[in-house]
């Protein structure tokens, strides 16, 4: 099957607007509350590695990352959770919240073990070449084969980017399996997915720019007390959960219509 852009995002669109109330209530407590929380209790976690040491980069990302990777795993975890929960919702079978939460909190493990098998595959694959290239033949053929990595790697992002929606609408809770259909669903429309996230990234980034440089004019205002940390978590823990939930819609949308109808669907559909 073709993989149709313009149909995709029409379809995410209605998937939002048929459930935003019930994706609100899931969004805002798994994805809005622990950026609030995150920006209130852990600050220095906002503000970025740069502001550890800009005359080191790399001292700076270690140090930014081992003061704050606790707080990053944790609240990373109960995203997950909230990603794979507000994916349940938009299931045919049109689950409750309670029924989405649960299935987001059973899908967690072995969506984690996909995610490992990928990063160790990954590594394997593309690390270790690059990293001999290094040893035997010099920085050319590093940077050259570290090029070519960066583009497989991008390459085999697009192909496993259904894996959420495989195991939470698929009902496929084994991740060798998931990362394999999602392979197999994304295949012959490689290159008009990666145009499609591609587009969806960039329109993101742009609003995303805009509407953090005002919201450093507020928080700039209030300067580094209780209301301007208040405002800035609340700002930004707003536009985390909208792009969250205008993603996984995307999600949602890409992987019904490579998959086609689900068999809830056509038995609605006969009732």
């Amino acid at each position: 099957m073709k993989f149709d852009m313009g149909r995709a995002w029409s379809e995410a669109v209605s998937l939002l607007s048929a459930n935003k109330e019930l994706l609100a209530v899931i969004a805002g407590i798994f994805i809005f509350l622990p950026n609030l929380a995150l920006a209130l209790f852990v600050p220095e976690a906002m503000e970025g590695p740069a502001a550890l040491d800009p005359e080191d980069p790399m001292a700076a990302v270690q140090g930014f990352y081992a003061a704050n990777g606790l707080w990053f795993f944790l609240v990373a975890i109960v995203q997950s959770i909230g990603t794979l929960s507000l994916l349940a919702l938009l299931h045919d079978r049109r689950p409750t919240v309670g029924e989405a939460i649960r299935t987001g909190l059973i899908v967690l493990l072995p969506y984690f073990a996909a995610q490992v098998l990928l990063v160790i595959g990954l590594a394997i694959a593309l690390g270790v070449p690059v990293g001999v290239a290094g040893l035997l033949g010099g920085t050319t053929a590093a940077v050259v084969l570290s090029l070519l990595a960066v583009v497989v790697a991008i390459y085999v992002m697009v192909k496993v980017s259904l894996v959420s929606p495989v195991m939470v609408l698929g009902n496929t809770l084994n991740p060798v399996r998931a990362l394999r259909d999602s392979w197999q669903l994304t295949k012959g429309n490689s290159l008009r997915l990666f145009a499609f996230y591609l587009l969806l990234l960039i329109a993101i980034v742009i609003a995303a720019m805009v509407i953090t440089m005002v919201i450093g004019l507020f928080v700039a205002m209030l300067g580094e007390t209780t209301a301007g940390l208040l405002v800035g978590g609340v700002l930004n823990g707003i536009l985390t959960t909208i792009w969250s939930v205008v993603f996984v819609c995307v999600l949602a949308a890409v992987y019904r219509q490579l998959s086609g109808p689900s068999t809830e669907a056509v038995s609605e559909t006969f009732e």
